[in-house]
């Protein structure tokens, strides 16, 4: 919101200065985002008068000036613009000034021999426009001497400032010098237009159709005007907010919309079709060319004002150029009307326009101003463009806007933590515009104002009911922030000065602060940071896939396929992230990347509850490991999965001897290369292998490509137990190799489970390092090779211990397994 000073002083009365204005605002909780003084820039340059321009003695494109400056000093300049004459008006810099359009500071010189004391500048120079043809060429009644900023006007700085949604009231310059008025900056000058009497019937009527998106709405016309530029004071305002003057009667509308914050729109009565305009719902096939020159087609969602044949304005948001008021414009009629916020919103949302009657609308207007809005406004049409008024046609009536709400005085310190005593905080609130209605020693209820939507839950148009006291007395020990008393409470913080508010910290809970994360969020990031480790790139995609390609991994239920997708081929939740990862790995070797590997950490969805979605982290590569100088290159296979989710598993704390493998891997898997990785019979962690031929194939993948996903939520959560000493054993550790002729259909993973449970006291680690199936062994069978680690605690091992130990492993081993010692 921008607004002039000169134009806030015409709604109060005050005698601070620009930094006071700006000071308070901030304050009050109207956050100031710049300041644009150009009269400060230009504070240093005086109209002169050219007492003889002669040409330069040695300069063919000079001229060598006697300039006065109205000070009884004549002073000498050379000044190479070609319309630098004697007797001329320019504007002049002496030395010390700086020239905001070229960076300089002036200083006293000589320019070919002749002696230079200051600088005639061009609008250019001063950085008011692009014209740099000449010198600056002012009438010759400007008075000589007099800040040439103070003359053209250009002393009145423009203030921005930022404002919250729900400080409608705050677009207008009324609504900010009311706030600095109850700040004390000032007092508010009265608004009360007087009526215009109607001259003559309205030619034009009402026919309201939707009453909850339009609840009141009033029009008066005015015949007999001229239209054109508006005067200079009018124009000024626009223009020192950013908006381009177009012509009176529109400039007027632009006016009101930011000095009371009312918006209002004209239309050229000779181009209204009929004797009605119809604020109706649009219809299918409707549209009309916008103010803003582009073409908006209607839905039966949006309000428009049509007259008997066709649309003529989007109600709320942009008027039509067909209605528009021009230089032939004789008649108008000026319409006031009340809108629904919501469906102002929507609709403006809706067809990506953005106004400013708009951006009022959406956040609440003032619903009693109607009248008096409409008042002013006749009466500058017909101070500027002549004419007289017809009477006033209206449809609806004012809404029910009346409200009231209660303050507790305690509250102000308990809840505000400022010592602000029961008479200040009334008189605050009466000066904001609210009224009186009830006090005593504990609470005060006022009566709501009607620009104030934002207090009690006034932002309904249609029946806002009135909030009784008893409502703000239930809440015994405190208020949301949608209690009227929170609202009051907030509007005597503010205007006390929110920088007056001493600070205070939040009681401490506890001395050591709760983890940022909880464990089941640790958990998620450390496998998301494990897996980019190992070399993935870490993808995050859809949570729906195609139906088709979904039912090939897993089931599909229909209560999991969405009704209104995006897209015809993201119809279904996913069961696994594994196939958006496919999808993706699909996607890169079609465009020549055949080798990637990538992860995710996502949902996979098994039913509609919540306990139906898993957090999975998923993995999958495709294609050879990338070539290394220790390792040559090779195709991915099954072991390259299973060694990503162990490390996924590992990382969050499974214990590898707590594992066991099994080969029911989901039928997606490879049937003779996959693995489920289990804790315990029915607990499964994880599941890995390769894809199957047939699904590979389906999804173009020219080469291999593994997969694994985890299941987090399966993943139980670590005992948190007090960190001891280190146990570090007195005596080395020793090692002993077993290899064991057993079937080859006996998983290495038994022989494993086996010797570790041989001799728990003494066996800290086992491991395979070898496994051979060929020449010199029976056909079926596979030597497999363990280490086993032992690590004594009370004495070093004897030879006979160890050998006692050895047999305790190989007969644990051949009685779970039929394996024999080599």
């Amino acid at each position: 919101m921008k607004f002039s000073l000169s134009w806030l002083k015409q709604h109060l009365e005050t005698e601070a200065s620009l930094d006071q204005v700006t000071a308070a605002l901030n304050t009050i909780g109207l956050e100031v985002e710049g300041v644009e003084d150009r009269g400060a820039a230009l504070a240093p340059f005086r109209i002169a008068h050219v007492v003889e321009a002669a040409q330069h003695p040695n300069a063919d494109r000079l001229r060598a000036c006697k300039v006065d400056v109205g000070d009884g000093v004549i002073r000498s300049v050379v000044c190479g613009a070609p319309n630098a004459r004697t007797g001329m008006k320019a504007v002049l810099g002496l030395p010390g000034a700086y020239v905001p359009g070229t960076g300089i500071t002036l200083k006293v010189g000589e320019i070919r021999g002749v002696k230079s004391e200051g600088m005639m500048c061009s609008s250019r120079e001063l950085g008011l426009g692009d014209d740099h043809e000449g010198i600056i060429d002012l009438p010759a009644d400007a008075p000589v001497g007099v800040p040439y900023a103070t003359w053209a006007g250009l002393d009145d700085p423009v203030v921005e400032i930022s404002i919250t949604p729900n400080r409608g009231d705050a677009l207008s310059v009324r609504g900010i010098a009311r706030d600095l008025a109850a700040a004390g900056l000032g007092t508010l000058k009265p608004f009360a237009p007087e009526k215009v009497p109607g001259v003559y019937p309205s030619p034009l009527r009402w026919v309201v159709e939707d009453s909850v998106a339009c609840p009141w709405v009033l029009g008066r016309a005015v015949r007999g005007v001229t239209n054109g530029p508006s005067p200079k004071w009018l124009q000024d305002r626009l223009v020192s907010i950013g908006l381009r003057p177009i012509n009176a009667l529109v400039d007027i509308t632009n006016f009101f919309t930011f000095d009371l914050g009312r918006p209002l729109h004209v239309f050229d009565v000779a181009k209204v079709k009929g004797d009605s305009l119809f604020l109706r719902p649009g219809r299918a096939g409707e549209s009309f060319l916008a103010l803003n020159g582009r073409p908006v087609a209607v839905t039966p969602e949006d309000l428009v004002i049509a007259d008997a044949e066709a649309v003529e304005s989007l109600a709320g948001i942009m008027g039509g150029e067909h209605s528009g008021s021009d230089g032939n414009t004789r008649e108008v009629f000026i319409e006031c009307a009340l809108f629904d916020p919501v469906r102002i919103a929507l609709s403006g949302r809706r067809h990506e326009l953005r106004s400013d009657a708009r951006q009022r609308f959406e956040r609440g207007i003032d619903p009693a101003l109607l009248p008096d809005a409409l008042e002013a406004a006749t009466a500058m049409v017909i101070a500027l463009c002549g004419g007289e008024a017809s009477e006033i046609a209206v449809a609806g009536a004012e809404p029910s806007w009346r409200r009231e709400a209660s303050l507790r005085f305690e509250r102000i310190m308990g809840l505000g933590g400022a010592e602000i005593d029961a008479g200040t905080a009334v008189a605050t609130l009466e000066r904001l515009g609210f009224g009186v209605v009830a006090r005593d020693a504990e609470r005060v209820t006022v009566s709501v104002p009607s620009w104030r939507n934002d207090i009690a839950g006034g932002g309904t148009l249609t029946q806002a009911p009135a909030l009784p006291a008893e409502k703000a007395r239930a809440a015994a020990e405190g208020c949301a922030a949608t209690e009227p008393e929170c609202d009051l409470l907030e509007e005597v913080l503010r205007i006390h000065g929110l920088d007056r508010i001493p600070p205070m910290s939040l009681p401490v809970a506890s001395p050591v602060p709760k983890p940022a994360l909880t464990p089941r969020q640790a958990r998620a990031v450390l496998a998301r940071r494990t897996l980019a480790a190992r070399g993935m790139l870490d993808c995050v995609s859809f949570g729906f896939i195609d139906g088709r390609l979904a039912a090939k991994f897993g089931d599909t239920p229909a209560a999991l396929r969405l009704e209104n997708p995006i897209a015809a081929d993201l119809d279904q939740m996913r069961p696994t992230p594994v196939a958006s990862l496919a999808q993706a790995a699909a996607r890169n070797a079609a465009r020549g990347y055949p080798d990637v590997a990538l992860c995710e950490l996502g949902a996979a969805y098994r039913g509609i509850t919540p306990e139906g979605q898993l957090t999975v982290a998923a993995g999958l590569r495709t294609g050879g490991t990338p070539r290394h100088w220790d390792a040559p290159a090779r195709a991915v296979d099954a072991m390259d999965a299973k060694g990503d989710a162990l490390a996924v598993l590992a990382a969050l704390g499974v214990p590898a001897a707590a594992l066991s493998v099994t080969a029911d891997a989901p039928g997606y898997y490879h049937p003779g290369r996959s693995g489920v990785v289990r804790q315990g019979p029915k607990v499964v962690l994880a599941q890995f292998g390769e894809l199957h031929p047939k699904l590979r194939e389906e999804l173009g993948l020219p080469g291999p490509a593994v997969a694994f996903e985890v299941f987090l939520d399966a993943i139980p959560e670590p005992k948190r137990r007090k960190k001891g000493a280190p146990d570090l054993p007195a005596f080395q550790p020793l090692r002993r190799d077993f290899a064991f002729l057993v079937d080859s259909t006996v998983p290495a993973e038994a022989l494993l489970r086996a010797a570790r449970g041989a001799e728990r006291s003494l066996i800290t680690e086992v491991a395979l390092f070898d496994r051979y199936a060929g020449e010199k062994l029976p056909e079926g069978k596979v030597s497999l090779a363990l280490e086993v680690t032992l690590q004594p605690r009370e004495a070093t091992l004897t030879d006979a211990e160890i050998e006692a130990v050895g047999a305790k492993i190989v007969a644990a081993v051949g009685k779970a397994t039929g394996a024999t010692l080599r």
